[in-house]
């Protein structure tokens, strides 16, 4: 079983292998759900200044599939994943719109504006309900996909409560 802990210490190439082996799902198959993030494949250092654990929420609306990151506290991989609040509310960014591009889930965060805008995160399953899900990001620079060393691992938590506007 692939869990967040055993890819931590994989390689870039490892990785790559982790998300060619996923396949595609439903994008359906998220809506309403809270998964668990873990960031992969960043060095140590970028990691420091950002975050290992975060959480992303994805929400149906008349618009289709729409998400939002979550920030959790940076507490340990081994502890729950508690989101950080300010004014007693989950601290929220980088919401983004779950597309289908050539077969494939895509997060796309032009919605978010701002530098995120050029970010897209290609997503797999890997088992078959949609539970465990692992991405990479990319940014779309010139009409072209330009890779990040950035992989995610996403583990399906909680039923959203707190929806967001986009």
């Amino acid at each position: 079983m692939i869990t967040a802990a055993s890819l931590r210490a994989r390689s870039s190439a490892e990785l790559a292998a982790v998300m060619a082996s996923g396949r595609p799902f439903d994008p359906a198959a998220v809506a309403g759900w809270v998964y668990r993030g873990t960031s992969l494949g960043l060095p140590g250092l970028v990691e420091k200044l950002t975050w290992i654990k975060f959480a992303k929420a994805f929400h149906r609306d008349g618009a289709g599939i729409r998400g939002w990151n979550v920030r959790v506290e940076q507490d340990g991989l081994d502890r729950p994943w508690r989101p950080k609040l300010r004014r007693d509310r989950p601290v929220t960014f980088g919401p983004f719109d779950v597309v289908e591009e050539r077969g494939a889930v895509v997060l796309d965060y032009r919605r978010a504006g701002g530098v995120l805008r050029a970010l897209r995160d290609p997503l797999v399953a890997l088992d078959d309900h949609a539970d465990v899900l692992f991405g990479r990001s990319l940014l779309a620079v010139a009409g072209r996909m330009l890779p990040t060393p950035s992989y995610f691992l996403l583990e399906r938590d909680a039923r959203v409560t707190d929806v967001r506007a986009p």
